[in-house]
């Protein structure tokens, strides 16, 4: 069975692009080669390619056949990353050190073109200098082409938790923030921002993201509580690459 792309329409009007994949391993491939083209084209039209990679479990493998793709000049790609834990770059829960292992080590990227949080940095300060770094490699612009993201359990996306400051500001770009539910500090890009590129593109996969999808795309709109959806493009519509699985309770359109 194929994907299907459907528009996905929500109570307040709100509508979302998705593209579902029948099981886990076809959305890696899917995803994959959207980057791959998104890369290209970007490169074609605008001489580089400025993405925002997501942390988490879903990613992964994804980057791992990303780093076989062909035809992406690496040398005019620039990687920036969502979120961050506060732990060092080597630690095994860094966001940087995952995509590291799984993407970076594979390609011939030069090592500038490669702009992490510092986690290891006091928060505030890290926080501070990554807005600083994306106003220089972003320029007066200031948009990244791709954002990819992730959605957990309780509705959050990047490192916007529910409940947080960062889920409703207004200017900052980078902020940092002390998640009580997982007890640590977090770098996170704000809505602003994301909103901002050219393309962003969730990742979810997975019976266990079925409920939570569902109240993202089509619940009543509480972004303090669901703070993805607080994520709404202004160029292009918001769009969700999916497995079967995740998209058990979404209502289709006929």
């Amino acid at each position: 069975m194929p994907e299907s792309k459907i528009l996905i329409s929500g109570p307040d009007g709100a509508v979302a692009e998705a593209v579902i994949y029948p099981d886990t391993s076809s959305l890696i491939t899917g995803a994959a080669d959207l980057i791959g083209r998104e890369a290209i084209e970007a490169i074609a039209q605008r001489g580089r390619f400025a993405v925002t990679l997501s942390g988490g479990n879903t990613p992964k493998p994804i980057y791992e056949r990303l780093a076989k793709a062909a035809g992406i000049d690496w040398t005019r790609v620039q990687i920036f990353f969502g979120d961050e834990r506060c732990v060092p770059p080597g630690d095994q829960r860094s966001n940087y050190n995952m995509a590291k292992a799984a993407l970076l080590d594979h390609v011939s990227i030069p090592p500038g073109n490669v702009h992490r949080m510092h986690g290891e940095e006091d928060p505030e300060t890290a926080a501070a200098d990554y807005r600083s770094v994306l106003e220089r490699a972003l320029g007066t612009e200031g948009r990244f082409d791709l954002v990819l993201l992730g959605l957990g359990d309780n509705g959050h996306t990047a490192s916007l938790f529910p409940g947080l400051a960062a889920v409703t500001e207004a200017n900052r770009t980078v902020m940092a923030l002390y998640v009580e539910v997982v007890g640590m500090w977090r770098l996170t890009l704000t809505p602003p921002i994301i909103n901002a590129a050219r393309r962003v593109a969730f990742l979810a996969e997975g019976s266990g993201k079925a409920e939570v999808l569902y109240r993202v795309l089509q619940g009543p709109r509480q972004p303090i509580v669901l703070p993805a959806q607080a994520i709404r493009p202004t160029e292009q519509l918001a769009l969700w690459l999916i497995d079967a699985a995740a998209a058990g309770k979404l209502q289709r359109p006929a």
